[in-house]
C-alpha cells in the first residue's frame, strides 16, 4: 500500500490544553471529564465558525490550524472569554482553565494531522501561558498587533525544549483596556478576511510576514532533520538565495547518493537525540564523538561540516 502524500503549508498553529488537568482529576473524574466534554462542544464550534480545522484532541490538549493569523487569534480570546463566562457556574476548584499557544509556522500535513517544529513551537507557547491566557510568537505578534484591538506584552525571548533556537513571546492582554486601531484597522476580521496564509505547496513565493529571514529559519528548522529529498528541494526552491542552501544542498546530495538509509524508528530517536545535543556545541570532541558513534550516521554529514567549521575558527 502507497503511504499518502505528504503536503507542506504554512499555517496559524494553535495548541491549547487544561491547566491542572491531573488535579481536577483527583479530584473528580467523571465530573472533570463531564466540563471537559461540554468545553470541547463550545471550542469545536468555534473553530469551525473561525475558519479553523481541528487536527488533533487527545487527553485534554487541542491542536487547530487556521489559514489565517487573524482567525487564530480571535479564536482564542473568544474561546478564552466564553469559557471564563462557563467558569463562573463552576467552584472555584472544579473551575477548567485552558491555556493556549499561538505560532504561525510551515507544517507537514499527512492524512489530516500535522507535524514539525511549527506545532513543536506553538506546544512551547501553549506551555508559557497562563491558566486563561495566550501566548503567541513574534511572527503571529507582527500579523495581528495593527489589525487586533488588543495589547500585548512583549516577554522575551525564551529558550525552551527541543527548540534550538530561543523564540520571542509574546502574552496577549485580555483584562486590559483595549487600545484604539490606527486608520485601516479591524478589530475582529472574520474567517476568510485578514492575513492569509498560503500554502508552500502552491509555490508562493514569501510569506506574508515584516521578516522574511525568520519564515526561512522556520521553513528549515522544520525539515532540517528529515531524510526526505523533496523537502530539501523545496527549501532550495523556495529560498535558492537561503542562509541554509549549503547544508540543503549537501543533504539533498546524500539522500539521492542513497547514504541515508531507512531504519528503525526508535534508533533514529536515539541518534537524533544524540545530533541535538551535540549540534550546537563549540567544542569539536562533542562533534567528534558523534562521528565516531554514528560514522555512517544520517546526520554524518552536517557533522563533518560543523567540524569543519569550528577548525576554520580557530
Amino acid at each position: 500500500m502507497e503511504a499518502p502524500p505528504l503536503e507542506r503549508k504554512l499555517v496559524a498553529i494553535l495548541a491549547a490544553d487544561v491547566a491542572g488537568y491531573s488535579r481536577l482529576m483527583g479530584i473528580d473524574e467523571e465530573g472533570t471529564l463531564s466540563t471537559l466534554s461540554a468545553f470541547r462542544l463550545v471550542t469545536d464550534a468555534l473553530i469551525s465558525q473561525h475558519g479553523g480545522r481541528i487536527c488533533g484532541t487527545a487527553g485534554d490538549s487541542i491542536l487547530a490550524a487556521f489559514g489565517s493569523a487573524l482567525a487564530a487569534v480571535q479564536f482564542a480570546v473568544d474561546i478564552q472569554n466564553e469559557l471564563a463566562r462557563s467558569n463562573d457556574a463552576l467552584e472555584n476548584d472544579r473551575r477548567m482553565q485552558f491555556r493556549i499557544g499561538v505560532n504561525v509556522g510551515d507544517v507537514m500535513v499527512k492524512e489530516g494531522d500535522i507535524f514539525g517544529d511549527g506545532v513543536n513551537i506553538a506546544a512551547r507557547l501553549e506551555g508559557l501561558a497562563e491558566p486563561g491566557g495566550i501566548c503567541i510568537s513574534r511572527g503571529i505578534h507582527d500579523h495581528v498587533m495593527k489589525k487586533l484591538a488588543y495589547e500585548f506584552e512583549d516577554l522575551g525571548e525564551k529558550s525552551v525544549k527541543n527548540i534550538a533556537q530561543p523564540i520571542r513571546v509574546f502574552r496577549l492582554i485580555l483584562d486590559g483596556p483595549k487600545p484604539e486601531l490606527p486608520p485601516g484597522g479591524s478589530v475582529a476580521a472574520p474567517p476568510d478576511v485578514g492575513v492569509d496564509l498560503p500554502s508552500l505547496a502552491e509555490g508562493a513565493a514569501t510569506a506574508p510576514t515584516s521578516d522574511p529571514q525568520s519564515v526561512e529559519i522556520e521553513f528549515w528548522d522544520s525539515i532540517k532533520n528529515s531524510i526526505s529529498a523533496e523537502e530539501y528541494e523545496a527549501y532550495l526552491e523556495q529560498f535558492p538565495e537561503g542562509s541554509f542552501v549549503r547544508l540543503a544542498r549537501v543533504r539533498l546530495e546524500a539522500i539521492r547518493e542513497d547514504t541515508v538509509v531507512m531504519r528503525d524508528p526508535h534508533d533514529r530517536d536515539i541518534e537524533l537525540s544524540f545530533w541535538e545535543s551535540v549540534r550546537e556545541s563549540d567544542n569539536p570532541a562533542l562533534i567528534k564523538a558523534y562521528l565516531e558513534k554514528y560514522p555512517k550516521g544520517e546526520f554524518s554529514t552536517l557533522a563533518e561540516i560543523r567540524m569543519e567549521g569550528l577548525a576554520s575558527e580557530h
